[in-house]
């Protein structure tokens, strides 16, 4: 399975940001994890609190685990909390059930890694991942 590079991982953070500023958002905090989870960059934007690593990186982790976006878990977890509750102990709390967490695909849509996005609300968070994604050229899962 390919994975994202850093190189994009970190285009497709510049091009998150500068969506969020371009339409006036909160500042924002973005981290891009590879396929198996594990964190390829992380960038936080000034004025952003510093709390907003481990939420953006609980948003992604969640949606690559699990190979959904993290809006789709959130559905789950009004349905089934007790479900998403355990997913959550199952990886130590690394895993945030909000929108905000977007899959990362390939042309031929296979997944090579996620997104988490936080700092406004979680729809503009999402909004900034896709248009950020989209704009490096990878298509999307939100």
């Amino acid at each position: 399975m390919t994975s994202i590079s850093l190189a994009k991982a970190k285009e497709i953070i510049d091009n998150i940001l500068q969506e969020g500023i371009k339409e006036k958002m909160q500042p924002l905090s973005v981290v891009v994890l590879d396929t198996g989870g594990n964190i390829k960059a992380f960038e936080r934007s000034d004025g952003a609190s510093p709390g907003r690593f481990k939420l953006a990186d609980g948003k992604a982790h969640a949606a690559i685990m699990m190979g959904i976006p993290s809006s789709a878990i959130m559905e789950r977890a009004e349905q089934q909390a007790y479900f998403v509750n355990a997913l959550s102990v199952s990886f130590n709390g690394r895993f945030t059930p909000v929108s905000g967490g977007v899959l990362v695909k390939d042309d031929n849509d296979s997944i090579i890694g996620a997104v988490g996005v936080t700092g406004d609300t979680s729809e503009n968070d999402t909004i900034a991942a896709v248009a950020g994604i989209k704009l490096s050229g990878f298509n999307v899962s939100a």
